[in-house]
């Protein structure tokens, strides 16, 4: 690095905080180009100068649905806030969210329509104009529809709910294909699932955190990155300090300390994928000393049998005395509420697991009940986001779909298989035998790097949408997604793509609006008319504008509390195996514990530099990739923080230095999702390792879900050292016993070895 003196450094640090003077230490080659912030001299005449407009949206950084307020001046967006407004952010906003100007104003962005002139690993892309791509797209669409092949089309998109859900259904419904696949590398299917076949319902109930007295979380890192953070933050903030004469408990239980973890009243660490097996001992232990009496108590004693405290205490190496206090409390608290996720549900055994957690909210009578779980209405447009979800197994039969010459076109919409399936689904070879892939994306990913034709979406903050968040919040409620900028390049919107097509191929009958915007004008036609007495379209009109100004519209109604016993067939089948891991525990003797980035998420945020420069809550670090693992491990492999290690699978290899992190157990290392991209822009591209490449491809039986916590590794030293960009200091005491382990379970049992985990834990 060339000379840099001392002034010049303190400036670089005065200016963007520690995270831009460890950047600049990083490497000179990530600086960019000198870049200008030119003002208006004559601003457009609809603007006024030096006042400032909001706008309320919807935002698109998750799926979780969160309403936003984007503040714009002179037509440009310069801050996004939650919507005071919407039920489920309710003013506050994650940093992820905040984050979204980036996407707005990334360099990276694709501005126009490209077309490939060379080979898919040639990089030779041309400008074309929107009139030749869609022609170009319509024409091969039309010519297998006319051939009977129109099932050869398949839209793989992300996750997308409301209007443009819909949207998708019928335009594929006029192709002739049923090849709809949205998806999401973390979608809780298996959540879903266990729902489905414990209560009968399709839709993810609504878990009351704010209202709860005594939280039991199986895995599920509510604060961090489960289904909807923003709003369990508020949640887990009420019941914690909202209210004079009641602090709710909560409990965290899982084999690497998260966010949630962390914030938690006590944190219990499990061997990993014995979540379920705890929740069933905890059940038995109910049902055993009295705390439940329903009609079907015998059948539950009966199928509980197994789960004896000692028998659970050996396989999740939880002391005995723990469970029992687990269970009483959880009984003997009300309104209590268990929930499960994350790591916990994606085992080869995820789907029985979150069927023995959520089956203790059934036995404590908390179903229905305030500080409890809730179950959703319908959802008021399309059919919810599990409808279409693609699972693993559904990703592998594509890509042998496409291996066997059955897909003719791919249209691919702001989703990146190729970054996030395992190396070993192959699902990159397979995607070279396609003839025609189509790419929506707004950015250079790696799946749209192997598009022929690139027809790029505007961003969200540029388009109109709707969304209506799932899970709900116990009631019905959406919002409309406005545009809050005129569009910045020669960009288009998805729907408006989508119906640009449909209007190329003749679908005017079925898909007769001219514009996004129009279409959704008429699907809130409908839902307006649910509650109005008077229809017309001056009432319409009155109605869209208040939805559109206040960013949120709901249905004050509530599903009726209604008292059902669990079907008998459910209650004879609970149960849940031993873990399966990949690998001998031999030659891999460590279970690698991926987990969602904060800043990250599944890889999405790592072209924006706000989110490469946000500390990592647990670790303060930034920018690149790192693996965590127990002070005794490193101790006994000869590693301390910075050494790199090559992390070996069965199924791969990858690099990345050690973070020596206390709560952790010693059997398992962990590492953050989100970086180890080859595409998608400068703030990504080659940084850090993606541990989802060396997964193993074993997958959850009933839902063929990627079992992505099921595999195993070896460390290998590099004899090498790098150094870990940090904005915080060290997590260990340094031999000064500021922290001291109590309680006589604590050093029990199973737990014995977790004594370099510096947790207290108090017996209640």
């Amino acid at each position: 690095m060339s000379g840099i003196d001392r002034r010049d450094f303190l400036k670089l640090v005065g200016a963007g905080g520690v995270g831009a003077g460890a950047g600049f230490m990083l490497a000179e080659s990530i600086k960019h180009p000198v870049e200008h912030l030119i003002p208006y001299v004559v601003p457009p005449e609809e603007f006024s100068p030096g006042i400032a407009t909001w706008y309320n949206t919807v935002c698109s950084m998750c799926s979780a649905g969160c309403g936003i307020s984007v503040r714009t001046r002179e037509g440009r967006a310069k801050k996004i806030e939650g919507n005071p407004a919407h039920p489920v952010s309710q003013g506050r906003l994650c940093a992820h969210g905040q984050a979204g100007l980036q996407v707005l104003y990334n360099p990276d962005r694709l501005t126009s329509p490209l077309l490939r002139t060379g080979g898919r690993e040639s990089g030779d892309l041309i400008p074309i104009t929107w009139e030749d791509g869609l022609s170009q797209v319509a024409e091969r669409l039309s010519a297998l529809r006319a051939s009977g092949q129109g099932n050869g089309v398949c839209f793989l998109s992300e996750g997308v709910r409301g209007h443009l859900a819909t949207l998708f259904e019928l335009f594929m419904e006029q192709l002739g294909s049923d090849r709809l696949l949205h998806y999401d590398f973390a979608h809780p299917q298996t959540l879903y699932a266990a729902i489905d076949r414990l209560f009968g319902e399709q839709h993810l109930p609504y878990y009351d955190l704010r209202n709860t007295r005594y939280l039991l979380s199986f895995g599920a890192d509510y604060l961090g990155s489960w289904i909807s953070p923003v709003h369990h933050g508020l949640g887990f903030g009420h019941s914690r300090q909202g209210r004079d004469d009641v602090r709710g408990r909560f409990v965290q239980i899982e084999p690497r300390m998260s966010l949630s973890g962390a914030a938690a009243d006590e944190w219990i660490a499990a061997n990993p994928g014995t979540e379920g097996i705890l929740a069933l001992g905890l059940a038995k232990h109910i049902v055993d000393e009295g705390g439940y009496q329903g009609a079907d108590r015998d059948a539950w004693a009966a199928a509980l049998a197994p789960y004896t405290t000692a028998a659970v205490a050996d396989q999740t190496g939880i002391p005995a005395a723990t469970i029992t206090r687990l269970a009483d409390t959880f009984a003997g608290t009300q309104p209590s509420l268990a929930i499960g996720g994350g790591a916990a549900g994606n085992h080869g055994n995820g789907v029985d697991t979150l069927i023995a957690v959520n089956a203790l909210n059934y036995l404590v009578g908390n179903l229905g009940q305030e500080g409890g779980l809730v179950f959703n209405p319908e959802p008021v447009v399309g059919q919810g986001s599990n409808a279409r979800q693609a699972s693993y197994r559904s990703m592998l039969e594509l890509a042998e779909d496409a291996r066997q010459g059955r897909i003719g076109v791919l249209i691919v919409n702001q989703t990146n298989p190729v970054f996030t399936l395992p190396a070993a689904a192959g699902f990159k070879a397979a995607l070279a035998e396609i003839p025609l892939i189509v790419s929506l994306s707004s950015f250079m990913d790696e799946t749209s790097a192997m598009a022929d034709l690139i027809l790029p979406s505007h961003s969200y903050l540029e388009s109109w949408g709707d969304d209506f968040p799932e899970p709900g919040v116990g009631f019905s409620a959406g919002a409309v997604s406005q545009p809050v900028v005129s569009p910045l390049y020669n960009t288009r919107s998805t729907g408006d793509i989508i119906l640009g097509l449909a209007q190329k191929l003749g679908f005017g009958a079925a898909l007769p609006w001219p514009s996004m915007e129009e279409y959704l004008q008429d699907g809130w036609r409908k839902i307006h008319a649910r509650g109005a007495t008077n229809v017309d379209a001056e009432s319409f009109e009155a109605f869209w504008i208040d939805v559109v100004k206040a960013g949120v519209w709901g249905e004050n109604t509530r599903r009726e509390t209604r008292s059902f016993t669990v079907d008998s067939s459910v209650i004879d089948s609970i149960g849940v195996e031993a873990p399966q891991f990949s690998g001998s525990s031999d030659d891999y003797p460590f279970i690698l514990h991926p987990y969602l980035s904060i800043a990250l998420h599944d890889g999405r945020g790592a072209n924006l530099p706000w989110m490469q420069e946000l500390p990592d809550p647990m670790t303060s670090v930034v920018y690149g990739s790192w693996v965590e693992m127990n002070p005794t491990t490193a101790e006994e492999l000869g590693l301390t923080e910075g050494d790199l290690v090559e992390i070996e699978s069965p199924h791969g290899r990858i690099a990345a230095p050690v973070y020596v992190y206390p709560a952790i157990m010693p059997n398992v290392i962990a590492m953050p999702i989100g970086q180890g991209h080859s595409e998608y822009g400068r703030y990504a591209k080659d940084r850090g390792a993606n541990p989802i490449e060396i997964l193993s491809p074993q997958m959850e039986p009933l839902t063929g879900s990627l079992a992505w916590s099921a595999t195993r590794v070896r460390i290998i030293p590099t004899g090498r050292q790098v150094e870990l960009l940090k904005t915080g200091g060290v997590s260990r005491e340094l031999g000064r016993e500021i922290i001291q382990t109590t309680g006589a379970d604590q050093n029990a049992g199973g737990l014995a070895a977790l004594h370099s985990i510096p947790i207290t834990v108090v017996p209640t």
